[in-house]
């Protein structure tokens, strides 16, 4: 497959998310200008795994074992109550991580094939990406627009399957967690 995106992303490649819609307010439009995945049609979210299998390869077999073991884990609450940073990354951090690391887990196990993020990172942190640049006052200045709007709450009761068709990100599928 050949290359389609500024980012490198790649016809049919896919990741596995958590929508958080309740972000938006706080961070859209700081996304829209400092993170382009929000260009291509990724909403404000957490990642569980990216990159997950090629497009090609997500069968109904695939489909129905995603839907199997999302469903084995129950909804939960999560909140946002500060920003984080990582080298040329401000994210939200989400809290707790523990039930966010065991849905990534739980793919990254049945998958080993498709380890998050191409095993790039010894430790996955979750995390909702707000921005990316090299100039810390940016973070500086997004960080202080959004302080006084946290924290931010959401349900998360599913899990998205997302498509890249070389130009933009769809959704494919949405799986329910229990409950």
């Amino acid at each position: 497959m050949a290359e389609d995106s500024a980012d490198g992303h790649r016809a049919g490649e896919t990741g596995l998310i958590i929508k958080i819609p309740e972000a938006e307010p706080v961070v859209g439009g700081w996304r829209k200008e400092f993170d382009s995945a929000a260009a291509v049609g990724i909403p404000a979210h957490v990642t569980v795994l990216h990159p997950f299998l090629p497009h090609d390869r997500i069968s109904a077999q695939v489909l129905a074992e995603l839907g199997e073991l999302f469903s084995a884990h129950s909804a939960f609450d999560i909140g946002f109550e500060s920003f984080g940073r990582f080298p040329g990354v401000l994210h939200l951090a989400p809290a707790p991580e523990d039930r966010l690391r065991s849905l990534t887990s739980a793919v990254a196990d049945r998958w080993p094939e498709a380890p998050p993020y191409q095993g790039r990172f010894a430790d996955v942190v979750p995390h909702l990406t707000v921005a990316y640049s090299q100039d810390p006052s940016v973070f500086d200045e997004i960080e202080a627009d959004g302080s006084d709007r946290l924290p931010v709450t959401a349900r998360v009761a599913s899990v998205h399957l997302l498509v890249f068709d070389g130009t933009v990100w769809h959704e494919r599928a949405e799986f329910a967690l229990r409950g």
